[in-house]
């Protein structure tokens, strides 16, 4: 008896938490504050955005294109025969 009743007041509670939840969430007073806030987000990152300084672009022909035809002769390794000389 004592078991079922305490089951009954858990499932009370529970759904109680969940209804009044809901409720809120739901409710008008929510909705108008969630939009003002993020009308308030919006409005601040615009006013920020004004004040941002910009800075001049001073990266013009900074990359040195290094030529690829060197004449340099290279010695070419083989994976078996360094192995083989190292014995």
């Amino acid at each position: 008896m004592f078991k079922e009743i305490k089951y009954l007041i858990f499932v009370i509670v529970i759904s109680l938490f969940i209804f009044i939840n809901l409720k809120y969430y739901f409710s008008d007073t929510n909705k108008k504050k969630s939009f003002r806030s993020l009308s308030n987000f919006n409005d601040n990152i615009n006013l920020y955005s004004e004040k941002i300084p910009i800075l001049e672009d001073d990266t013009k022909d900074i990359i040195e294109y290094a030529e690829e035809n060197n004449n340099k002769k290279k010695k070419k390794f083989n994976f078996w025969k360094l192995l083989e000389n190292n014995e």
